[in-house]
C-alpha cells in the first residue's frame, strides 16, 4: 500500500468525519479499503501531524493541522536562524541561542545526499557537505530550504 495514498485517506476522513480516535479510524480506513496496523497508523498520525482534541462538547475529535507539518517546521526552523555562511570546506548557520540542535536535527531529517551530516552547539551549525566542490550548491540548498537570503 502506498504511504501517501494512506495518509491522504488518514487526513481526509479526519477532515470529514468526527473521528474520536485511532480506533474509530482504524474501523473507517478498514471500510475504505485500507488495512493499516495501529503502530503504522500512530506514525502517519506523527508525519502528519494529527492531535486528538476536546471539542466544545467535551467530546474528543482528531484534527489535523492546516499546513503539512514539514511545511511548519520549515517555518519555525526559519526563524530561528540568523545566517548561513560557507568557506572551502564547511557551512556554518547561526541560529538564535539554544536553537541549534533543532536546526541541524531539521537538516538532517531531510536527508539531502549532498549533506554528510551537521554538528550542533548551542547556537551554531558545522554542516559538512558529502563533496567539497559543491559546496556553493549546498548552501544555496540550505538557504532555500530555511528562506534565507
Amino acid at each position: 500500500m502506498n504511504k501517501n495514498l494512506r495518509q491522504k485517506k488518514i487526513r481526509e476522513l479526519v477532515d470529514n468525519h468526527e473521528v474520536s480516535g485511532q480506533q474509530e479510524l482504524l474501523v473507517l480506513l478498514d471500510e475504505a479499503g485500507y488495512k493499516v496496523a495501529q503502530a503504522t497508523l500512530s506514525r502517519d498520525f506523527a508525519d502528519l501531524g494529527i492531535l486528538r482534541t476536546r471539542t466544545a462538547e467535551g467530546n474528543y475529535r482528531l484534527v489535523a493541522p492546516e499546513k503539512p507539518q514539514e511545511d511548519m517546521f520549515r517555518e519555525l526552523v526559519g526563524m530561528e536562524v540568523l545566517s548561513v555562511a560557507a568557506n572551502e570546506t564547511a557551512i556554518i548557520i547561526r541560529t538564535l541561542p539554544g536553537r541549534a540542535h533543532g536546526v541541524g536535527s531539521f537538516l538532517d531529517r531531510l536527508r539531502n545526499e549532498e549533506i554528510l551530516g551537521t554538528i550542533a552547539g548551542d547556537d551554531t551549525v558545522l554542516v559538512i557537505p558529502a563533496s567539497i566542490k559543491r559546496i556553493s550548491s549546498v548552501k544555496s540548498s540550505i538557504q532555500r530550504t530555511l528562506s534565507q537570503p
